[in-house]
């Protein structure tokens, strides 16, 4: 089916979740979201007993060390409760879904908590267009930020401004091939 693309730009809200690295064995260390009225929440986590994978390459590309996640981070719990809290009732959105939402089970799960909220994949919203805009879109928009930080406040900002962008140049593309058309 294809999206109809109109000129109110919907904004999502944007989760993104930093981690000790890829695969089953690794664990959430940051989540950041940002609404869709432009709230922000961002928080550390610290790692529970057993969580022990760490990938040195992950954390040179984010730059969270173990030694930051014991001193600032906070416990699951605290943590889930202030994003319970922050998105109760609403549906938030991930462009790395397939990681993310497993980080975010295991995050809940270690806090013995439920989400009130839920996690789906970026990709539900985009049309075609927007996602042939997507990369280079995010890509100029990353060469345009003096000092780049892959966190996750910021990553859910970019990929924000990302959907944003190609709403309104799919859009302008939309308007073009319709004026052409006649």
């Amino acid at each position: 089916m294809k999206k109809i693309i109109t000129k109110n730009h919907y904004l999502p809200s944007i989760i993104d979740v930093e981690a000790s690295g890829f695969g089953a064995h690794s664990y959430p260390i940051e989540v950041g979201v940002i609404k869709d009225n432009g709230e922000r929440f961002c928080s550390l986590i610290r790692p529970q007993a057993g969580w022990n994978h760490w990938d040195e390459e992950a954390e040179a590309l984010h730059g969270i060390s173990r030694s930051l996640l014991q001193q600032k981070g906070r416990s699951p719990i605290e943590v889930c409760q202030d994003l319970n809290h922050f998105l109760s009732g609403q549906t938030v959105y991930s462009d790395g879904w397939v990681v993310d939402q497993p980080w975010m089970i295991k995050l809940f799960h270690a806090a013995g908590l439920a989400m009130t909220f839920s996690v789906s994949s970026l990709e539900m919203l985009l049309n075609e267009t927007q996602m042939g805009l997507w990369h280079q879109t995010k890509d100029n928009l990353l060469a345009n930020i003096t000092k780049p930080r892959h966190r996750a406040s910021h990553d859910a900002a970019l990929i924000q401004d990302t959907f944003r962008l190609t709403s309104q140049l799919a859009y302008q593309q939309n308007q073009r091939e319709l004026i052409s058309s006649h």
